[in-house]
């Protein structure tokens, strides 16, 4: 018996077994169907390696610009000033970025973001 009539009496059994009968004919064409896309290696081939391996991500380089560098350095010395901040409860999260303070029982984060340009149109 060869690959095509196993197939095609699997497919008429499986067919028969859900009230849906199908003809020789039918069943034939959707064997010749199913193992013609099995040797489309290409398909096959490229479904597989996808689901497999995830892609790599890239790492860009983070630039900050020397004014947001400034303006970091100018909040962080000046927090030493303020009523009740005390130089331990400064604490930097992210250099350049992100400033967490506690004064009493009371957290706050200072975020410091460059907004971009606005795009041509």
């Amino acid at each position: 018996m060869t690959d095509l009539e196993k197939l095609i009496k699997k497919i008429m059994n499986e067919a028969e077994a859900n009230w849906e009968p199908v003809s020789y004919d039918e069943a034939k064409q959707m064997a010749e169907a199913e193992l013609k896309a099995k040797k489309d290696t290409k398909h096959y081939e490229t479904k597989t390696a996808t689901a497999t391996k995830p892609k790599e991500k890239k790492t860009r380089p983070v630039v900050v610009s020397d004014e947001k560098k400034a303006i970091f350095e100018t909040i962080v010395r000046n927090l030493d000033r303020c009523e009740g901040v005390e130089r331990e409860n400064i604490e930097i999260l992210k250099e350049n970025k992100l400033i967490q303070v506690k004064i009493g029982t009371k957290t706050f984060k200072i975020d410091i973001v460059e907004q971009r340009p606005p795009k041509k149109k």
